[in-house]
């Protein structure tokens, strides 16, 4: 009589510790959060498309969408206008994250050289094609835009370098953060 009522006592025993590793029941799988459904654009003709990840400088995130170098001139609204050596051009999609406006200034944006060499952007072709030099951007406010650079014939240009304002209490200027464009 001991020997089934110790089986019993056994596999009721085994049947709790079972039970415990269960893990009890299951948990609804996570929801993914929804976005935002925005239209694909076409780039424009002899544009080269970014794929790089967006990268963030202060408080503010940038995106190189397309680059174009070695334009010889440049047509706007009411003028074309010969480089000096040759226009590029970098499509980018900047964006806030900070709750409160962040300031984008297009004249600290820097083209780099395969030879370490730095470029700003060309404030007359800038003007030229109506893109903006210096502006607020507001809280979590997203805007996409072009940056003109009339850089030397022989510069092989293979990066540019993003600068956004230094968060609260930081201490000195960004050193900036670079985004590969080949």
């Amino acid at each position: 009589m001991r020997a089934p009522l110790l089986l019993l006592s056994f596999a009721a025993i085994a049947s709790l510790f079972l039970t415990g590793c269960s893990g009890g029941p299951a948990k609804p799988a996570a929801t993914p959060s929804p976005t935002y459904e925005i239209p694909a654009e076409t780039a424009r003709p002899d544009e080269s498309v970014i794929k790089a990840a967006p990268v963030v400088d202060g408080q503010m995130r940038f995106r190189v969408l397309a680059f174009r170098d070695g334009m010889p001139s440049m047509f706007g609204s009411h003028a074309e206008w010969n480089a000096k050596g040759q226009y590029v051009r970098v499509r980018v999609l900047i964006e806030s994250t900070d709750r409160t406006n962040q300031k984008f200034d297009a004249k600290q944006q820097l083209l780099v050289a395969a030879d370490g060499r730095t470029f700003h952007i060309d404030s007359f072709g800038q003007a030229i094609k109506r893109q903006p030099d210096e502006l607020p951007v507001g809280s979590f406010v997203r805007m996409e835009f072009d940056l003109w650079y009339d850089v030397p014939k022989d510069a092989k240009i293979t990066k540019i370098r993003f600068f956004g304002d230094p968060p609260l209490g930081a201490i000195g200027p960004s050193k900036g953060i670079d985004v590969a464009l080949r």
